[in-house]
């Protein structure tokens, strides 16, 4: 049993890792977003936003190494690599934002429901494109 499930993790590296490190980077985007919505009271599309950035962040710097094991952090190949992770996330933070604000600020859902459920459509848009645009191998 041991021997198939390591096998398992194995075969499928990148999309385990990717899951580890997304729900990492969904903790830092959540440890951003609810104190700013429910504490600091700013709208959830504003909370959202700034969340965005954080966790984008968070991303790229783990994504990177330990998801699609781009090592060469020469300015060569991270701007290019960054300008198209935050390209493809802005597709992803403006869907993802526009859901909260039209959802939470003006039909009145509750916020962190909306939140949670938003983003497990973004963490799937993320893969997909991280790895066929972003660190795609040569």
């Amino acid at each position: 049993m041991w021997n198939k499930i390591m096998t398992f993790l194995r075969e499928k590296r990148d999309i385990v890792s990717y899951l580890v490190f997304g729900v990492l980077t969904t903790l830092v985007n959540y440890a951003i977003y609810l104190p700013l919505y429910n504490f600091a009271h700013l709208s959830g599309g504003w909370s959202n936003a700034i969340a965005w950035v954080g966790a984008v962040i968070f991303a790229f710097f783990t994504n990177k190494p330990f998801v699609f094991r781009s090592h060469d952090w020469s300015a060569k190949v991270v701007l290019p690599e960054a300008a198209k992770f935050v390209g493809c996330r802005l597709g992803s933070g403006a869907m993802e934002t526009g859901l909260v604000w039209l959802l939470v600020d003006i039909l009145g859902w509750n916020g962190n429901i909306v939140k949670l459920a938003v983003s497990v459509f973004v963490v799937i848009i993320n893969y997909v494109a991280s790895k066929l645009l972003v660190f795609r191998k040569k």
